[in-house]
């Protein structure tokens, strides 16, 4: 474990000898200067976990010397030190960025406790800066592969609704385009990066636990309400919330949705007060909307509230050479993950990729590549690694030891999911593609089931 750095800034030797004395008894690195110029010439030297500063220095006052941290450094903690007449001034110091304040003359040990909380903040603070940048570099444009004309111009929406302050957006795309993956990367590269990415898809869960999901209850709204809970929309405040598969919204939920659009508030289920929240609306569906508009099942007026900003995901079939880029990219992706000594594939094996159509777009693609790698003994995949067309989606769970007679259709379900659970070692993707459902249709299912 990395050792706190911690630097002393105090024009009186004896607060400094005995602060250092204290610090190097907990294995803390320590630095120390009886001044504010020299203070920011160590800052300028070392990154700290905490800054022990004097409020009255000989030549600043530790405002001015505040001031130089913040711009520099967001991350450090500070600790005001201060007489007891200059508390007021201590109370400005943490509104201008400091995180507490110790009044003179302190006892060591209860000033410990004070310096123990701050290097946890400090380490929380930069925890939550590595996660943040680790998100973004998971969820950024490049993870999004791409070079035809259709995905640079998508790459510059994205770059562009991520700097805006758009609150709604509408993705439609064929199923496999990515919808999800556009999602994150919008949030991600946004200014709401450091709130929660909250998704939920509509077709995964019944009506009343959408409902729920969404809103939040009160207590005693339903009979299994048994507590208040809040709801993704109030979880996301501030941040982005995913509404995947839109489309199959029921009508009651479409309705709400549209006054939240329009008013942005709503209430919990069984709840009487408004709730206003800051949150950022990213719809996707794979649907035909113009005819489900058109049949009556989606409502006209919440379509062109969601349609705010509209961007197309376009099929693979339609994205040229990038079929070769993915390709590649999901080869040396398994390779790693499987550790199999292959190295790309033959060109008579691209040419029947080439020809497929590609109805499941770059999932379908994904999971074609997956199994080939998996399966191949050859350095180079070669056509015959590929089964395409209804052959080249997992393999369903077989129905084994089930009796044929007397067996509702619910415990049939239960017992192909834990079938599926216990082929795959409780891998909730692999469980999810051999049952044809995603990830979240999994979920409910194990929920429902109460499989852990």
């Amino acid at each position: 474990m990395t050792r706190p750095r911690i630097l002393i800034i105090e024009d009186e030797k004896l607060i400094r000898w005995s602060l250092r004395q204290r610090f190097e008894e907990e294995s803390f690195i320590v630095d120390d200067a009886e001044n504010g110029a020299d203070g920011i010439a160590l800052l300028s030297r070392a990154a700290y976990d905490l800054v022990m500063l004097d409020y009255k220095l000989p030549d600043q006052t530790g405002l001015d010397v505040l001031r130089h941290i913040r711009e520099n450094d967001q991350d450090v903690v500070v600790l005001i030190m201060t007489a007891y007449s200059n508390v007021e001034d201590a109370v400005e110091a943490m509104r201008l960025g400091a995180y507490d304040y110790v009044t003179k003359p302190f006892k060591i040990e209860t000033l410990m406790i004070g310096v123990r909380k701050a290097l946890e903040t400090t380490r929380l603070k930069r925890e939550v800066r590595d996660l943040r940048s680790q998100m973004q570099k998971d969820f950024g444009l490049d993870r999004i592969i791409g070079r035809c004309p259709p995905m640079q111009q998508l790459f510059q929406t994205i770059r562009d609704v991520s700097a805006s302050g758009a609150s709604t957006i509408f993705l439609r795309g064929e199923s496999g385009t990515g919808k999800d993956l556009v999602a994150k990367a919008i949030h991600y590269n946004s200014d709401r990066v450091g709130r929660p990415f909250m998704n939920i898809t509509c077709t995964a869960i019944t009506e009343t636990l959408l409902e729920s999901e969404l809103f939040g209850h009160e207590r005693g709204a339903f009979t299994d309400a048994k507590q208040k809970k809040k709801g993704l929309l109030e979880l996301a405040d501030g941040g982005t919330v995913f509404l995947d598969e839109v489309g199959d919204m029921p009508p009651k939920l479409q309705a709400k949705l549209l006054r939240f659009l329009e008013e942005r508030m709503f209430r919990r289920v069984g709840g009487v007060q408004d709730i206003e929240v800051d949150v950022r609306i990213i719809a996707a569906t794979n649907r035909d909307i113009d005819q489900l508009i058109r049949d009556g099942v989606f409502r006209e007026d919440l379509f062109y509230r969601l349609n705010i900003i509209p961007i197309h995901l376009p099929p693979l079939r339609e994205r040229g050479d990038d079929l070769r880029l993915l390709a590649e990219y999901f080869i040396a992706e398994f390779a790693r993950e499987f550790r199999k000594n292959i190295t790309g594939i033959s060109r008579s094996g691209f040419d029947k990729l080439r020809a497929y159509p590609w109805p499941g777009n770059v999932r379908e693609l994904r999971n074609a590549i997956e199994r080939a790698v998996l399966l191949s003994k050859q350095p180079e995949l070669g056509p015959d690694d590929f089964t395409l067309g209804r052959g080249e989606v997992e393999t369903p769970v077989e129905w084994v030891n089930l009796p044929h007679n007397g067996i509702r259709l619910q415990d049939l379900e239960e017992r192909l999911v834990r079938q599926a659970l216990e082929r795959t070692g409780h891998n909730q993707t692999r469980a999810a593609k051999l049952l044809f459902l995603s990830r979240d249709q999994l979920r409910y299912r194990m929920e429902r089931y109460g499989i852990k």
